[in-house]
């Protein structure tokens, strides 16, 4: 659910391939920080709560440990990301996401229709993973909306930190692969994980992204400095694909955040001793 795989071993002859496909989703994940728009919802205000900070790590123990135990349970998740993802794509498209107009919200109908009707093609892969790289845009609007900004960041630390013991104590791969086997009634599409072409990627990746593009999303220039960051450091842990196949995509978000938060502290201690 939460790392970044490479699906059979690396070949000379597939690297080229390959290399594109994980350079596309690190991207995406890019992409999904820069795209939340700061949004208060007063409608969520009674909701506010620091529990919900345990929503993130608690999602990969669940899926780790639920897939395990509860026979048709990466069913279950293939059809809950299929009921709520495009809704959660059309609130992104329609009022959360940077640029969001109620009418951009029906373009979910021709990405839904091409992840249909190319299932198993890039074009669908390629539409299946802008639906839910939206629906994260929207998750992470929601839950920043209703969680104070200190219990978010430490949700982003933990889920990294979970997903990274997750994947070195192979504790990932067999619940990644029921979940990313499951076939629907009807071919539908598959919104539950990312597929394109040589690589894949777990949706939690996506939802990590989302999370920290709407806690920076109150600061245009914080926002997109987050979202380079994580494009550079994304791509730098792609080359580690050299060695091994399987690595916790989550990190390069983490990384991210601890860096702008060393920065905004070293600036808050210069601004001191000028005072001073």
């Amino acid at each position: 659910m939460n790392a970044a795989a490479l699906p059979a071993p690396l070949l000379a002859s597939g690297w080229a391939g390959f290399a594109v496909s994980i350079a596309a989703l690190s991207l995406t994940q890019a992409a999904v920080v820069a795209l939340p728009a700061a949004r208060r919802l007063a409608a969520l205000d009674r909701l506010r709560s620091g529990w919900w900070a345990l929503i993130p790590a608690g999602s990969i123990v669940a899926f780790v440990f639920g897939v395990r135990a509860l026979g048709g349970a990466a069913d279950g998740l293939a059809y809950l990301a299929l009921v709520a993802v495009p809704p959660l794509a059309a609130a992104a498209l329609g009022l959360w996401m940077r640029g969001a107009r109620p009418a951009f919200a029906l373009a979910v109908l021709p990405l839904f229709a091409l992840a249909w009707a190319d299932r198993q093609g890039v074009p669908g892969e390629a539409a299946g993973l802008a639906l839910d790289a939206l629906s994260c845009v929207a998750l992470g609007v929601l839950l920043v909306a209703v969680t104070p900004r200190w219990a978010v960041q430490i949700a982003i630390l933990v889920m990294a930190a979970t997903d990274v013991w997750a994947v070195f104590s192979s504790r990932l791969a067999a619940p990644n692969h029921a979940l990313t086997t499951v076939v629907l009634p009807a071919h539908l599409p598959a919104l539950q994980s990312e597929t394109l072409y040589r690589a894949a990627m777990g949706y939690g990746d996506l939802f990590l992204a989302g999370l920290l593009g709407a806690l920076l999303a109150a600061q245009p220039s914080l926002q997109r400095r987050g979202a380079l960051l994580v494009a550079f450091l994304a791509l730098a842990l792609d080359l580690l694909f050299l060695a091994v196949n399987l690595l916790p995509a989550t990190a390069p978000i983490a990384l991210a955040l601890i860096i702008l938060l060393a920065f905004a502290r070293r600036r808050t201690l210069s601004a001191a001793r000028v005072d001073g």
